[in-house]
C-alpha cells in the first residue's frame, strides 16, 4: 500500500453483470471496501459494539464474501489497524524524502507533521488507530505493542541522525525513545477524545519541542 491510497479503497461497489475484472481484482476490491467498512463502523459503535453484521452491509458485499476474506470480526479489524499504519510510515517516509538535504530538526518537523496531517484527514482510521485498538482484545494489544515498538525506532534513528549532524546532541538510553513514543500515543489520543482529529496538527510544535529538549544539541541557526 503506498500512503497515497490511504485509506484502503472506500472502493466503490462492483459493477453489476460482466465486469471484465480479474479474480484477484475482485477480491483486492471487496477486500478494501470491508477494511474501510470497519474502520468507518468501529468509529461511529466502537469495537465491541460492531458486528459483521454491520461490516457487510456498509461495505456491500454478502456475509459470505465477508468469512472469504477474514475469519471474523478480529481479523478484520487487525487488517485495518495493518492497513492504516502501513499507510502512516509510508506517509511519514515520502514526507522525509522529499527533504534529503534538510537538518534533523527539520526532518523530525515534516515527519510528524506528515503523521498528523494524515490522522486529522481520515478521521475514521485515527480513532481505529489510536483509540479503537485498546478495546479489540489481546491480539490487537499485541499489534500495538509492536506498532509502539517501531515508532521507538523511528525516533532512536531521528535521534541517531541528530547526532551524526551535531556532536552536541546527547546520548540518550533506548527507553528514553519508548517514552517518547507512549508519551506522544496518548497526547494523540487525548486530542482525538476531547477536541477531535481536526486538532491533530496542533500537536506537531509541542511534540517537536519536546524532542528538541530532550535530545539537546547547538542552538539551530
Amino acid at each position: 500500500m503506498t500512503a497515497s491510497s490511504f485509506p484502503p479503497a472506500p472502493a466503490s461497489r462492483l459493477p453489476s453483470g460482466r465486469h471484465g475484472l480479474t479474480r484477484d481484482a475482485v477480491i483486492a476490491s471487496q477486500r478494501g471496501r470491508l477494511v474501510d467498512a470497519i474502520a468507518q463502523v468501529v468509529a461511529e459503535k466502537g469495537y465491541p459494539a460492531t458486528t459483521v453484521a454491520d461490516v457487510v452491509e456498509r461495505a456491500g458485499v454478502s456475509r459470505r464474501t465477508f468469512y472469504e476474506q477474514f475469519e471474523d470480526k478480529e481479523a478484520c479489524f487487525l487488517a485495518a489497524y495493518d492497513a492504516g499504519l502501513a499507510a502512516v510510515l509510508g506517509r511519514i517516509q515520502e514526507a522525509v524524502e522529499a527533504h534529503p538535504a534538510a537538518g534533523w530538526r527539520e526532518q523530525a518537523r515534516v515527519g510528524v507533521q506528515a503523521f498528523l496531517t494524515l490522522l486529522a484527514t481520515q478521521p475514521a482510521f485515527a480513532r481505529a488507530l489510536q483509540l479503537e485498538i485498546l478495546t479489540a482484545g489481546p491480539a490487537a494489544l499485541e499489534r500495538r505493542a509492536g506498532m509502539l515498538t517501531m515508532f521507538s525506532g523511528l525516533w532512536r534513528n531521528v535521534h541517531e541522525g541528530a547526532r551524526a549532524e551535531d556532536p552536541a546532541v546527547r546520548a540518550l538510553p533506548n527507553e528514553v525513545f519508548t517514552i517518547l513514543t507512549a508519551g506522544f500515543e496518548e497526547l494523540i489520543r487525548d486530542c482525538i477524545r476531547t477536541r477531535g482529529t481536526a486538532a491533530l496538527p496542533e500537536l506537531a510544535d509541542p511534540i517537536l519541542r519536546t524532542v528538541i529538549a530532550v535530545f539537546g544539541g547547538s542552538a539551530p541557526d
